[in-house]
């Protein structure tokens, strides 16, 4: 699939595709609640919302719309987290977005920024859209940051799946 970086690294990570069995190592992001606080609604158990992430996952890469990447560490071979390109329709347009995901042991260590990197870089390096976008709500400092050093500025602000969040935009250089 064009939008998986299967394969690539940076310094310190190689991107993969998500396996089934990454599903325990996976299931701390869903067990932390500042994972997930900024999301609207009542959240469902972990287990429930890690199958749910899983089963998203998997069906974006059976249906080529993208999919977020396992980032494995180079140095420890553990996963860290999730990131990549993921087609997503915000205001009835289709953009490309970069989505990015860290475990709770491994947040502010750069690692978010390290892979959104990688993810625009291969975009653009590859044609895959003119534009890219980071969708995060409006109360999500830190993942606004990651945009914001992934060389991303505000673009609007919009409601995206009953969560109101602004869309980060980098162009192609």
């Amino acid at each position: 699939m064009k939008y998986l970086l299967e394969g690539e690294e940076t310094k310190r990570l190689l991107f993969r595709r998500v396996k089934p069995t990454d599903f325990n190592s996976w299931m701390p992001f869903h067990e932390e609640p500042l994972s997930t606080q900024f999301w609207e609604g009542e959240q469902p158990e972990p287990k429930i919302a890690c199958q749910k992430w899983f089963d998203t996952v998997f069906y974006r890469y059976k249906n080529n719309l993208g999919g977020m990447n396992a980032l494995i560490d180079k140095s420890t071979n553990a996963l860290i987290g999730q990131c990549g390109l993921l087609l997503q329709t915000v205001d009835n347009i289709q953009e490309l977005e970069i989505g990015y995901s860290i475990l709770p042991n491994y947040w502010k260590n750069g690692y978010a920024t390290e892979a959104a990197a990688k993810c625009k870089n291969y975009a653009f390096e590859n044609k895959l859209a003119a534009s890219l976008i980071s969708i995060v709500h409006v109360d999500n400092v830190p993942s606004q940051k990651v945009a914001i050093n992934n060389g991303m500025h505000l673009d609007k602000t919009t409601t995206y799946r009953d969560n109101p969040v602004h869309i980060f935009r980098v162009y192609a250089q």
